[in-house]
């Protein structure tokens, strides 16, 4: 039996253990899954929303001892966590819920004498949803959710890093009386994530991860006539211009760049700032940034906790270190957060200058507490910049000027285009991605046109 292990970038200790599933166990979900969706399609959409409103009430009452989970799992400062719960996750669960009427009702067509016509939205069948350990919460509800509340059933597979995620889902919809088999999860190897994509019984795939992982499943999917969801992260950059409100725009980019440790796919990885204010905004950066508070999550005054592991925490100096051959320039001494260690998970924040986009760290994910902060001109050059890059999730300005702010936005190749506030799902909108950053929606009424499909009723009289 292949055993799964969950080390806490914490202490280093073993957090969780659980066994992978076998060949027959997946066998006996998938069944279950078909089975149970037959019947789950079949309910009113009252139902559904009944039974996801009351899921929804499982992880608020149990939010606290979620969130204490959910920090020594992957190390997120404790202070933070269960706001994954209670801002976040009830925001997006409930207007999906709110919104499903709606987006799933029937497509109403012109009136032709002698005919009923109207196309009908159909549940696809068993979604497989793939969520990653960043934010475990707020990634997974984005799929699961809908995929419920439009009559499919669910399996879901969380990271190594997260595997009770996955279990207090399971713990929700029994709370709330969910028929068994509409909702389950596996425990699943890489190969085993492959054959259960592959499997006639699987409709549709929603993942969340990085750039290799998403091509991993592509191959998969490739192999039958199914689609997927690929969100796959960025390099997400901002851009300061002159007539930017300095103190708000420090304020949140600071924030977007290094909460969660910079471990967010639509964080703030790269600032352009119109050579006018340049000056004072990495001034003010800098001395916010050294304002945080580097530490063992599981305190209060910690704002700034470990990586999820050492090696990522390597692979982010090594960026800064190639960086600061190639010229850069590191604005903040490590020395100054006490937990601070090389060769363990503790990294602290760093911010470059006299960067360029010959840098790594410029031009691929860091996923890490580091930024590169450049001048330009004018916007022209920032939107040059921001589009010269493979990636492209969110992107934001930092302006006065509304008319500027929607110009530049229709230049800039991105999924959502941000004024005045960075890393952050708004779930009316849709969320989406360009070039590398993956492919399909989630949230919004859009959300739910990828996990159904249409059919057409032509009825003559």
């Amino acid at each position: 039996m292949s055993i799964q292990k969950t080390i806490s970038p914490i202490d280093g200790s073993v957090y969780v253990e659980r066994p992978l599933a076998t060949g027959n166990e997946i066998e006996k979900v998938l069944a279950k899954a078909e089975k149970a969706q037959q019947h789950w399609r079949q309910t009113s959409l009252a139902e559904r929303a009944a039974v996801c409103q009351k899921a929804v009430e499982y992880f608020l009452l149990h939010a606290d001892a979620i969130g204490e989970e959910l920090t020594w799992q992957m190390g997120r400062p404790i202070r933070y966590t269960p706001n994954e719960i209670r801002r976040g996750f009830q925001e997006r669960a409930q207007y999906m819920i709110s919104v499903a009427e709606e987006a799933l009702a029937n497509v109403q067509v012109p009136e032709l004498p002698g005919f009923r016509r109207f196309i009908k939205r159909d549940p696809l069948g068993v979604v497989f949803v793939i969520a990653p350990w960043n934010y475990p919460y707020l990634t997974s509800v984005n799929s699961v959710i809908p995929a419920i509340m439009a009559g499919n059933a669910v399996v879901l597979k969380h990271a190594q890093q997260t595997p009770l995620c996955a279990e207090r889902y399971a713990a929700a919809f029994a709370y709330a009386g969910l028929p068994e088999g509409v909702f389950q999860y596996l425990h699943l190897s890489h190969g085993q994530v492959a054959q259960v994509i592959t499997d006639p019984r699987m409709a549709y795939v929603a993942f969340t991860g990085s750039v290799e992982g998403g091509k991993a499943v592509q191959r998969a999917i490739n192999q039958r006539f199914i689609v997927g969801g690929l969100e796959l992260g960025g390099k997400d950059p901002a851009y300061v211009r002159a007539d930017a409100n300095l103190a708000d725009a420090i304020e949140n980019l600071v924030d977007g760049s290094f909460f969660n440790s910079g471990q967010s796919c639509c964080g703030i990885e790269r600032i352009y700032v119109h050579s006018s204010v340049y000056e004072p905004f990495v001034e003010g950066f800098v001395a916010l940034t050294k304002t945080y508070q580097l530490g063992n999550p599981l305190e209060a005054g910690t704002t700034l906790g470990p990586m999820v592991r050492a090696s990522a925490a390597a692979f982010a100096q090594q960026q800064i270190d190639e960086a600061l051959r190639q010229g850069a320039r590191a604005l903040v001494d490590p020395a100054l957060f006490a937990a601070h260690a090389p060769g363990t998970p503790y990294m602290a924040p760093q911010v470059l200058v006299d960067v360029h986009h010959g840098m790594a760290v410029m031009a691929e994910e860091s996923f890490a507490p580091v930024v590169g902060i450049m001048a330009v001109p004018n916007d022209e050059e920032a939107i040059r910049l921001m589009n010269d890059s493979h990636y492209g999730l969110t992107a934001s300005i930092w302006t006065s000027d509304l008319e500027a702010a929607l110009s530049v936005g229709e230049r800039v190749e991105t999924g959502t285009w941000f004024m005045n506030r960075c890393d952050y799902l708004d779930p009316a909108l849709a969320w989406t991605g360009v070039k590398d950053s993956g492919r399909g929606c989630t949230l919004s009424r859009v959300g739910y046109e990828s996990l159904t499909r249409p059919k057409s009723f032509h009825l003559k009289l």
